[in-house]
């Protein structure tokens, strides 16, 4: 068979979109709502999606404008994940779990009992945060710096992994005749001491049915990225033409070897905002429907979100994006594509904040299912992507759309899959399941 695209779908509740909330068509409640979720699940595992992702923040947005924004209730994503396993049979379950404010020990049994109760569907995408306000919540003044971030983060990840092989596979026998529960032979006792943690192990949740779940991760900084060559399985990342996309691709993929690692093992999933239309004029008016429920204050608060926690509620709305310090609470990969962005089109900050409300600095594609379809068939054959993060501006409609129409001319063109390849999330990711570190 020739290579194929992998597609995971990305849901925020009411949509992406900043302003989908307000749409009449979009439910306002989606954040606490099950039965959205479900539908949503069942949406794409129908359309053959490789996964769901559900992003994650350990704090709610409270400045001022945020109450004009559909941000600040929503399901803890491990707890949505595990209920949506029970109602469909073959899509991963992807969350987000910060190795800032977590413990390894926490993280290492929740997703392995998430791939449990999905019999080998689920993901952890692996992030360092990057909303200073989290530090609060969790007994600090003020946010880890970026370096310690990573280096916490790193760190973070041996010790999850290595819980993760606290049983062999067949460990577990459970003999009622001879009255052994386990054999004694093949349990590993992890006895991490590091520099951030302390962990004895083992873990008490049995080996998952993947051996261990997916690893994703986000991080497009140079620090990011060398993360993700040592650790992650795949990549999410923001790129905005195919050419940035296509250097992000060959210089993650060039630094595999160091760490033994086939280009194979990671595959790359660019964020792509996709609204679709019967007809390139359709598509355009169904975006700007969404455009012109953003206001501007809005728009900008969330560019300062995305900039890395900045405050530009003082800045003239039709004045440049001001100088700013890089910044040490958020993500600098981010900060850079939206500074390039507003200095490349020279946007006011309005437009920028504008510009940003649907795709938040992902590359955006606005038309009939075949011309997204060219786009994405590019990205993919020409080293930019080994699939996409596809996020659209509401839900549940726009990812209606994009199944109904998008994924029908892909599987014509060959590109994607017609039926699942397997029931385990790595099956269908085309990624090996690992095997215990300490047999």
């Amino acid at each position: 068979m020739s290579r194929q695209l992998k597609l995971g779908a990305f849901l925020m509740a009411t949509g992406h979109h900043v302003a989908a909330w307000r749409h009449p068509d979009v439910p306002a409640n989606a954040g606490l709502d099950f039965a959205h979720y479900k539908r949503l699940a069942q949406i794409a595992e129908a359309a053959k999606f490789d996964a769901l992702f559900v992003a994650d923040s350990v704090a709610a947005p409270t400045q001022d404008i945020a109450s004009r924004m559909a941000r600040s209730d929503h399901f803890e994503p491990l707890t949505l994940l595990s209920a949506l396993s029970a109602v469909t049979e073959h899509i991963g379950l992807i969350a987000t779990a910060t190795t800032s404010y977590n413990e390894p020990y926490h993280v290492a049994r929740k997703f392995a009992s998430l791939d449990h109760l999905s019999g080998g569907r689920a993901g952890w995408n692996l992030v360092t945060s990057d909303n200073a306000a989290e530090a609060l919540n969790f007994g600090r003044d003020e946010h880890i710096g970026h370096a310690e971030r990573y280096s916490r983060a790193r760190e973070f990840h041996q010790v999850v992994t290595g819980l993760w092989d606290s049983w062999e596979d067949d460990a577990f026998v459970r003999d009622k005749a001879s009255g052994a529960y386990y054999d004694p032979a093949k349990l590993h006792v992890l006895d991490h001491v590091g520099e951030h943690f302390r962990v004895k192990g083992p873990l008490n949740v049995a080996r998952s049915p993947q051996g261990q779940p997916v690893i994703v991760q986000a991080g497009s900084s140079e620090t990011g990225r060398e993360l993700a060559a040592q650790t992650a399985e795949v990549v999410f990342t923001a790129q905005t033409s195919l050419a940035n996309a296509q250097a992000f691709y060959a210089d993650l993929k060039a630094r595999l070897p160091k760490y033994g690692r086939s280009a194979d093992a990671l595959k790359i999933m660019p964020g792509v905002f996709v609204v679709v239309g019967g007809t390139e004029v359709e598509a355009r008016e169904k975006c700007e429907t969404f455009q012109q429920l953003v206001e501007p204050e809005v728009g900008v608060a969330l560019l300062g979100r995305m900039l890395g926690n900045f405050d530009l509620s003082k800045y003239p709305l039709d004045g440049p994006l001001p100088d700013l310090p890089m910044t040490e609470s958020g993500q600098q990969s981010r900060q850079k594509l939206l500074t390039e962005l507003a200095g490349r089109e020279n946007l006011s900050l309005a437009e920028l904040g504008r510009k940003i409300a649907g795709g938040r600095g992902h590359y955006s594609l606005v038309g009939t299912p075949e011309q997204i379809a060219d786009r994405l068939q590019e990205w993919f054959e020409q080293g930019a992507a080994d699939g996409f993060n596809v996020l659209v501006p509401h839900l549940p409609g726009g990812l209606e759309d994009f199944a109904n129409g998008v994924v029908p001319e892909l599987q014509r063109r060959g590109l994607f899959r017609t039926e699942y390849e397997g029931r385990t999330l790595r099956q269908n990711l085309g990624l090996a399941r690992p095997g215990n570190r300490f047999v």
